[in-house]
């Protein structure tokens, strides 16, 4: 093999370098978009088994009967954007992940496209804090994972990513329910909600999404380059 073609082939192996702006790297980014408006929409069913908190009075007082164990099993719908915006900064990397970002969160504003719908007017919805905080999450993270990154350093950025999300998701939350002067009990509620349970499987699922986004990296990167 001649050392052109041998400089050639090796100009399509991914060694850690930063992605160059290119036509295939912003079809990607239109990609990475629309992977993140599906996964808005989508609804993963989790079923697993669990200890509640009265696990031990709850058997202290069971009285028999065939439903024993569905005490210790529960179930979840999921949605999975959150690992699905990290499994775009694994691909994707810092730049361009903050411009898959920005895309979606303009496009929002103008379009159904979030949770709840779109407009302007979502700019005081109690969950739009969470969307905003993708872009210093997806900058922290990004930035973390810059060229080859130890695996064993994955969950440590993937828990980090996740909860600077929901601790600035809930400071906003706090913000517009102060704004509208809403009760404590509807606060309480939707914390609950966007940031109780769902931080955990957030950073379980953005764990493996990371790891395959880092992956995907090394396949997609021939269309990339």
């Amino acid at each position: 093999m001649s050392k052109r073609i041998e400089k050639q082939l090796n100009s399509f192996k991914y060694k850690g370098e930063p992605i160059k702006i290119t036509l295939g790297t912003l079809a990607m980014t239109c990609l990475c978009v629309i992977l993140l408006i599906v996964a808005t929409f989508t609804q993963i069913k989790i079923t697993h088994p669990y200890l509640p908190l009265d696990t031990f009075i709850y058997i202290s007082e069971y009285s028999g009967g065939t439903n024993f164990w569905s005490h210790f099993i529960k179930s979840y719908d999921y949605i999975p954007q959150i690992p699905v915006l990290f499994f775009i900064v694994a691909l994707m990397g810092r730049k361009f992940g903050i411009l898959a970002i920005v895309s979606y969160i303009i496009l929002g504003l103008f379009f159904p496209i979030f949770a709840l719908g779109g407009g302007i007017s979502y700019l005081f919805e109690y969950g739009f804090g969470y969307i905003l905080a993708y872009l210093p999450a997806v900058f922290f993270a990004g930035t973390l994972l810059k060229g080859k990154t130890d695996y064993l350093r994955i969950p440590v950025i993937s828990a980090a990513g996740v909860i600077t999300i929901h601790i600035l998701g809930i400071l906003y939350m706090l913000f517009i329910s102060t704004l509208r002067h809403a009760p404590i009990e509807l606060v309480t509620s939707w914390i609950s909600s966007q940031s109780g349970v769902q931080i955990l499987y957030d950073i379980f699922f953005t764990i493996f999404a990371i790891i395959l986004g880092k992956q995907a990296r090394k396949l997609f990167w021939i269309i990339m380059c």
